[in-house]
């Protein structure tokens, strides 16, 4: 058995991702195929554990690609994981199939972002929804929390803004609840400091008015899911997210990719779309 100081060491690292998935000892044994004793001996620095178990553990405590390595630092073994730029030659492949795959969507709108929201990709569709915001925010490197919810940016156009700026806010916070991260720290302060846009809160509270709520009876879009509703060349166009990410990514720089796809939630929208396609 290898001893470890207390105070240094993956212990307390692991110690850490379990207490935040909040998951006992007995717990995470179970799960890792250990005992409670072995995961409390690692977490005390009376055991110093292996590659393969620190795998385990992060796999269990579904700790992110990047923290992963920073465990296998701590206990004394090599980064597993690469952090390849996407500009590099050896994501070539990764960059074509992205980008097809954002071609492929149009005329619907999608998007490619990193770990902190920053836009590492984007069809025509978003184009589209982008045109007219000031040059600040379209200058690079571009984040799509800003773009959204800046009160020069897309909030002015977003009708149920509310709502939106909410689960937006909530999927930052789940994110951060899972990853530590100064940097998506910093921008959910920034982007939940920005206040209301005038417009938006108006287009609100008319709709709610003349719907009888936000989302009631006779709401005009989708009922099954949070949808996007924002003013574009005199409409509004209606749209449902959804997030993909790639599968066992082995490095970090996939590993924190998001590809946001906005699917059409009423007809009108779809024909809308439909009609700007050459």
């Amino acid at each position: 058995m290898t001893t470890v100081a207390p105070d240094t060491g993956v212990g307390p690292l692991l110690r850490g991702w379990r207490e935040r998935r909040r998951l006992s000892q007995l717990e995470l044994a179970l799960r890792a195929g250990s005992s409670a004793r072995h995961i409390s001996f690692v977490e005390t620095g009376r055991s110093r554990p292996s590659e393969e178990m620190v795998l385990r553990l992060a796999e269990q405590l579904d700790v992110p690609v990047r923290d992963r390595n920073a465990l296998l630092l701590a206990a004394g073994y090599a980064p597993r994981f690469a952090r390849t730029p996407l500009d590099d030659p050896a994501m070539d492949s990764l960059r074509a199939g992205v980008e097809q795959l954002l071609r492929g969507y149009e005329p619907y709108p999608a998007l490619v972002v990193d770990g902190t929201y920053s836009v590492v990709a984007a069809n025509r569709g978003i184009a589209m929804l982008m045109e007219g915001l000031p040059e600040h925010l379209l200058t690079p490197p571009l984040n799509a929390m800003r773009i959204t919810l800046h009160p020069e940016g897309l909030a002015p156009r977003i009708r149920n803004l509310r709502e939106w700026r909410g689960h937006l806010l909530a999927q930052m916070e789940r994110q951060i609840a899972l990853v530590r991260s100064k940097e998506l720290r910093e921008l959910y302060e920034e982007v939940a400091a920005y206040p209301l846009a005038v417009s938006s809160a108006a287009g609100v509270a008319a709709e709610e008015t003349a719907d009888g709520g936000a989302g009631g009876a006779d709401a005009p879009y989708a009922s099954f899911a949070l949808p996007l509703r924002i003013e574009h060349d005199g409409r509004v166009l209606s749209f449902v997210s959804s997030i993909s990410t790639f599968n066992t990514p082995m490095d970090v720089t996939v590993a924190e990719l998001a590809i946001e796809t906005l699917l059409p939630a009423d007809p009108a929208t779809v024909e809308y779309l439909r009609s700007l396609t050459p």
